[in-house]
């Protein structure tokens, strides 16, 4: 069983990160990844040009290692990976690779699921917009606390 986070101020290589990961996870029975994409529209529906995601060295690492372990852990898989970039982030780049790997799918699929909503709202990020309208510092939304609420339980 093996957990690793990775953070990174450089353009993830999806192909790359992709193919790294399933020769990690070739032997489970089950693979899941997940990518989540800078958007080119704000939640109101104006353009975005930057994303920007303000990191402390050592807490936001500790964070991302934390958050990937207790996936591991509170899902019983064999493998989580998590590349998430911070720095200056371009529309349609990516900003965060999840991959589970497990003997079945449910629990790879909880364990990306519950990883996800962890990063959302407990990884240590501040995270700005920036676009015509300005720049504006932006927080978790509602959503996103009610999606990490589930795992309360």
């Amino acid at each position: 069983m093996s957990a690793r986070a990775r953070l990174t101020q450089d353009i993830i290589d999806n192909a790359k990160v992709e193919a790294d990961f399933s020769s990690i996870a070739n032997m489970a029975g089950a693979a899941v990844t997940f990518r989540g994409v800078m958007r080119p529209l704000t939640k109101q529906g104006e353009r975005l040009d930057t994303l920007v995601l303000k990191w402390h060295p050592r807490m936001t690492e500790k964070s991302l290692d934390d958050i990937a372990r207790n996936g591991l852990s509170r899902f019983g898989v064999d493998v989580v990976r998590v590349i998430h970039r911070c720095g200056p982030i371009a529309p349609g780049e990516t900003i965060v690779f999840v991959g589970v790997a497990s003997d079945h799918r449910r629990e790879a699929f909880q364990a990306a699921d519950y990883v996800m909503d962890r990063l959302k709202t407990d990884a240590v990020f501040w995270k700005r917009e920036e676009g015509p309208f300005g720049t504006r510092w932006i927080e978790p939304t509602d959503r996103d606390h009610n999606d990490r609420k589930r795992w309360s339980k």
